[in-house]
């Protein structure tokens, strides 16, 4: 079986593989954007500097070694380490993009080019290479030198200013919109589509990833707010965010919550008569005094019940009503467990491959690479002796 259930029919290569990756990021868009093509059998290079490396390593809980946040976002990869501010380490990265798809980096724009790594220098090495850079405001534009983080970036993007209750401030989400969908996810796609045109021209592309560009591109509700009527509507008001009471969170007896999504008059129908309150079936979209009182009333219901009496409800009612888990919950959540979600890996459970593909197989996990684990192997690969990496050992340029 596949991760997400899908039955294998016979023994496959992974899609990506033959795919050589140099990722030469830190921390968590770019890590965790390789990571992904590593689960499809990309060969994934992590190239980290002689010094700290990928300082992930050791931030937060940690688990042996390194931190859990590095191992949930680096597993599948080898681990290299040369110094690039030394031509001999320049010249060695060089050697590896010769027989590379893909170098993706994460450094502010103007640092690759400081090293003589710039796009227009790896592709004269290799005209075949996609080479992805992965920015918080892209490689032009006035912010472009400026540095930031999630917040910042869908602060910029139009998304911040719409999380949050409505008459309250924003509220910053625990999952890192910019980072993880306007990095990783964007990066992706970028790299793929990329390598798909490389792979039929036989020449590479500069992806050009701005987090906040992806952030803002998304934001499609607000957007059609802004276009339709000159402006978005206060937070906490449109239809998707509270503003109405077929579509909100509301509290239970023991301090769980309940998602309510039912926007389709059948579903809000079904809910109502399940709650034995057809009364408010006139209230589906309503807002102003209606909506508050409809939202109301359904508060003070859901408060006279468990979470898990809840559950127990509406299991048997199909209207789109369900738990709201803690992320503790969720990796022991039936559906993402029988989906293959949730994995032993090496060294720590974590999410499993994204994506389900039929005659596809994860296959046993390889834990995220030690620092520099596979310098030896990999530069041996390019015909260095084992004198030559000891003495590049020895003056620090691996």
């Amino acid at each position: 079986m596949s991760a997400q259930g899908v039955p294998e029919t016979n023994a496959r290569a992974k899609p990506l593989n033959g795919l050589r990756v140099l990722d030469l990021t830190r921390l968590l868009p770019g890590p965790l954007a390789t990571q992904h093509l590593a689960d499809y059998g990309a060969e994934v290079i992590k190239v980290e500097d002689t010094g700290a490396g990928d300082y992930a390593r050791d931030m937060g809980a940690m688990n042996g070694d390194t931190s859990f946040f590095y191992q949930l976002v680096n597993r599948n990869k080898k681990s290299i380490r040369l110094d690039l501010k030394k031509p001999e380490g320049r010249k060695l990265l060089l050697r590896l993009v010769e027989s590379a798809d893909v170098l993706v980096e994460g450094f502010r724009p103007g640092v690759m080019a400081k090293l003589g790594l710039d796009y227009a220098t790896v592709a004269q090495v290799n005209p075949r290479i996609v080479y992805c850079s992965i920015t918080g405001y892209g490689q032009t534009g006035p912010y472009a030198l400026r540095a930031g983080h999630d917040i910042n970036y869908i602060g910029y993007a139009g998304v911040l200013d719409q999380i949050g209750p409505a008459g309250g401030a924003p509220v910053i989400p625990n999952l890192q919109i910019g980072d993880l969908l306007g990095g990783t996810m964007s990066a992706l796609f970028g790299m793929l589509v990329a390598i798909i045109d490389a792979r039929a021209s036989g020449r590479g592309r500069h992806v050009d990833v701005s987090m906040t560009d992806a952030a803002f591109a998304h934001g499609i509700f607000p957007l059609v707010e802004a276009l339709a009527h000159g402006r978005a509507r206060p937070r906490g008001e449109d239809l998707l965010t509270g503003g109405v009471p077929c579509y909100g969170v509301y509290e239970t007896a023991d301090g769980g919550f309940m998602a309510v999504g039912a926007l389709e008059q059948k579903f809000w129908s079904l809910l109502c008569r399940t709650l034995g309150r057809e009364d408010l079936e006139p209230a589906h979209l309503a807002v102003g005094e209606e909506g508050d009182r409809a939202r109301g009333v359904l508060a003070a219901i859901f408060r006279s019940r468990t979470r898990a009496e809840w559950c127990a409800v509406f299991d048997e009612v199909d209207c789109c009503v369900t738990p709201v888990l803690r992320p503790e919950e969720a990796l022991s959540d039936p559906q993402l467990r029988a989906r293959g979600m949730v994995v032993e890996g090496d060294r720590v459970m974590q999410p499993g491959p994204i994506v389900g593909l039929s005659e596809f197989s994860p296959g046993p996990d390889v834990g995220a690479p030690a620092c520099g684990a596979d310098t030896a192997s990999v530069l041996g690969e390019l015909g260095l002796s084992g004198e030559e990496i000891a003495r590049l050992k020895e003056e620090g340029v691996v």
